[in-house]
């Protein structure tokens, strides 16, 4: 751990010392590799740096217990024994997670895709609290939140809905929230009041850039049609609409909440390299995992990975047995703690694996 310290301070210096160039600011692509890669070593600089400052004490203060002989400087000086040696070993713990190897996506942009699977029109419904839970979550964030496809049921929740989360850690952050989530609650359509079962799938896909994936433009089908749904006469009356087949994979994207073609073009033809960079991860993965599940699986009640249970006012995350309450609170945004405690069980998982 301490060897990876080095190295890790020694690229920092040599980031410092780039980035003090008068030329440094000319490129700017280079120029916002290098700040990203110097703000993420520098936490780990930061911890490295109060370790050392805390061991230099810790020493100075055990000579003094063996050198001293006033009663009063040694009961001060093992104080400060006890305290430097209770910081140390969170640090070590803090230094540990800090240098287990981030995912390589990350740092990405990410593009959501919440779709209504078992349950009908409440499935649909509660469709539409994730987009917005995710919506405020993204708010609070300081992140952008950009719609690229959507089709609306009847009573205002969203059959499925595709946008895109901009800002920084976005991948690192909302990668938790792919899977099954089941709702339990008396649906507004209910008028007996009986408890209904619905579920949702969410697929959270880190953001493909043109140089994690290049796409053949003669494998590209491009439909332009008539826009439907919400967006006003303009766009509804207009060909605006992109829809875009990569004829190899059969994947398609599509995107009509723009007015202009053009955008619409742009906005499809990420989703596109986004999904087949999701493609080729999965697999990559079936190669070595021969009965690997899918990311959100059926959508079978069965599959969960979260429950939202509104009689009782609980929400449990099944994959680490989390369980907290307030749904309205959640729904409006608060989930950093539920997300905390499924990033802190995967570095958990990640250090034991690195210890082993």
């Amino acid at each position: 751990m301490w060897d990876r310290l080095s190295s890790i301070q020694q690229r920092y210096d040599e980031l410092s010392g780039e980035m003090a160039k008068p030329e440094f600011a000319s490129d700017y692509e280079r120029m916002q590799r290098l700040a990203r890669e110097h703000s993420q070593l520098g936490e780990i600089v930061r911890i490295g740096a109060e370790y050392r400052k805390l061991q230099v004490a810790l020493d100075q203060a055990r000579a003094l217990v063996e050198e001293s002989d006033e009663d009063e400087m040694i009961q001060l000086a093992r104080e400060e024994i006890a305290s430097a040696e209770a910081r140390i070993t969170e640090l070590e713990a803090r230094l540990r997670r800090a240098l287990i190897p981030k995912g390589p996506y990350d740092d990405k942009n990410v593009i959501v895709e919440i779709r209504a699977a078992a349950g009908g029109e409440e499935a649909s419904l509660f469709a539409g609290d994730l987009f917005r839970m995710y919506n405020r979550y993204a708010e609070r964030h300081r992140w952008q939140v950009e719609v690229l496809d959507s089709h609306e049921s009847d009573r205002g929740g969203f059959k499925e809905i595709v946008f895109e989360v901009r800002g920084e850690g976005a991948y690192s952050r909302l990668k938790y929230e792919s899977g099954v989530h089941r709702v339990q609650r008396v649906p507004e359509t209910e008028a007996q009041g009986r408890i209904h079962t619905s579920t949702i799938t969410v697929a959270v896909l880190p953001e493909a850039e043109d140089v994690d994936v290049q796409i053949d433009a003669n494998e590209l089908r491009i439909d332009i049609f008539n826009a439907s749904g919400h967006g006003g006469q303009n766009v509804q009356k207009n060909a605006t609409a992109v829809r875009i087949t990569h004829v190899p994979t059969g994947i398609v994207a599509v995107c009509q909440d723009e007015r202009s073609q053009i955008k619409n073009k742009t906005k499809a033809m990420s989703v596109l390299r986004t999904r087949l960079l999701d493609s080729r991860q999965r697999e990559q993965r079936e190669e070595i995992e021969s009965t690997r599940r899918t990311q959100v699986g059926s959508g079978d009640r069965a599959e969960k990975v979260r429950t939202y249970n509104f009689p009782q006012d609980r929400m449990t995350d099944h994959r680490i047995g989390y369980t907290r309450h307030s749904l309205p609170a959640l729904l409006d945004g608060d989930l950093d703690d539920v997300i905390d405690a499924l990033q802190e069980a995967e570095q958990a998982e990640k250090l034991e694996a690195q210890l082993a």
